[in-house]
């Protein structure tokens, strides 16, 4: 495939503030967004590792980004950014970076990566590289955000972005903003899976304290499942998810004294 498929990111000023615009008009139009500890955002090159509940996440996540540094999305999953609506908005906007998700590129896509932190940018990662279902669920974290972390010693802010799950009209969405975790050593197997576990306990911890909402009437549940993919092959039932399954995975390896890694 043309490597001309998988471009740089480029600051586009007047099209990220109209994107911005729109994202802040239409998403926070129909839902109410709250940030909690805005203070904590980033001033200089970092990974903003967020939890994943629904295609609309990057969008929320976009109303409510400060406009400095700039900053890109990881992501799509698609080399092409010519096909799909989304993937030519994010191409539009120039703040993509996608990779081929047969991961034929890792080495040029972390070369990349680097080169982005390196401009200050920051960069969001939704670091399930999925949807799951449950408000306090999570799915494991992938080594991708602690590597590109540990390679540019940047450090990672968990975003715990919660009430996505379903969406309906004025429904309140909180955007919790953690603490910075600094990456320690080199980019090692045992690094990495450090890092990646210690922003997963972050997260969890993030989101522990949101209920579930209720399923919303026919027009928004068709809103709130239209562009989702669910690996599951359908939307599962709280507890039935993989989400779900990894939190027991957890506690078992919790209460034998395990690990995660």
């Amino acid at each position: 495939m043309p490597e001309m498929l998988l471009p740089e990111p480029e600051h586009r000023a007047f099209r990220v503030r109209l994107l911005r615009l729109a994202c802040r008009l239409v998403v926070g139009g129909i839902l109410r967004i709250r940030v909690e500890h805005a203070e904590r955002w980033a001033g200089g090159p970092a990974i903003y590792c967020f939890n994943h509940l629904n295609w609309i996440d990057p969008l929320v996540l976009i109303a409510v980004l400060p406009p400095r540094p700039n900053y890109a999305m990881f992501g799509p999953r698609e080399a092409d950014m010519t096909k799909g609506a989304r993937n030519r908005l994010m191409a539009w906007a120039g703040f993509g970076i996608p990779y081929r998700p047969e991961k034929t590129d890792l080495l040029p896509t972390t070369r990349r990566v680097a080169r982005v932190l390196e401009r200050g940018w920051v960069i969001a990662i939704a670091g399930e590289g999925r949807i799951h279902r449950g408000e306090r669920e999570l799915t494991r974290i992938g080594d991708g955000t602690a590597y590109f972390a540990l390679r540019s010693r940047v450090p990672v802010v968990p975003v715990a972005i919660n009430g996505t799950s379903w969406l309906a009209f004025r429904r309140g969405v909180r955007v919790r903003v953690g603490e910075p975790i600094l990456p320690v050593g080199r980019a090692s197997r045992g690094s990495v899976a450090a890092l990646s576990r210690a922003v997963e306990a972050a997260l969890l911890a993030m989101t522990a304290d949101f209920p579930d909402p209720p399923r919303p009437g026919a027009r928004f549940a068709r809103l709130t499942e239209w562009f989702n993919e669910w690996p599951e092959g359908a939307r599962p039932e709280l507890g039935d998810g993989d989400g779900a399954a990894y939190l027991r995975e957890l506690g078992a390896l919790e209460s034998t004294g395990g690990g995660a890694g």
